[in-house]
């Protein structure tokens, strides 16, 4: 079982029926605990940047990471990471773009956004586990995370 008591994973995805296959998924890894989801670009942000129902940094800690979908309603995911990444407390957040797309167009996109990775969801809830599985240990077990406190001169 993966270790993340000091990392919490957010998701923006709209799909409720994906954001509880995406949650069994991570059951399955042992992770669900630290798995929090908001509905769309809008709401990251908020949750991000500590506003409105996100404002007390304790309700809405860093994320160690963030998945993003980008199909999405009021502000879709490529909208939110180029917001993201123009933002200097938030430019270090790792984000993993995890949608149904494989457009060749979208993969280059979100890349020249600045996304960390690109992962396609899978169809099949097994592959899903593996497919998170691998994300997780990757993230959070191969990888140096900067810490939520670090200050970059």
């Amino acid at each position: 079982m993966i270790d993340l008591k000091h990392h919490l994973i957010l998701m923006a995805e709209d799909d409720t029926d994906d954001q509880l296959l995406v949650q069994e998924a991570f059951a399955e890894c042992g992770v669900k605990e630290r798995l929090r989801f908001v509905a769309d670009g809008e709401e990251l942000l908020d949750y991000l940047m500590h506003r409105g129902q996100y404002a007390s940094a304790l309700s809405a800690p860093r994320p160690g990471l963030v998945l993003l979908d980008l199909n999405m309603p009021r502000k879709d995911g490529r909208e939110a990471l180029r917001e993201i990444r123009a933002h200097p407390d938030l430019r270090q957040v790792p984000i993993v773009v995890f949608t149904t797309s494989s457009a060749d167009s979208d993969i280059c996109q979100v890349y020249e956004l600045g996304a960390n990775s690109f992962i396609t969801k899978p169809p099949a809830f097994d592959a899903l586990v593996l497919t998170v599985t691998r994300m997780v240990t990757y993230w959070f077990e191969l990888v140096e995370l900067p810490s939520s406190k670090a200050v970059v001169p």
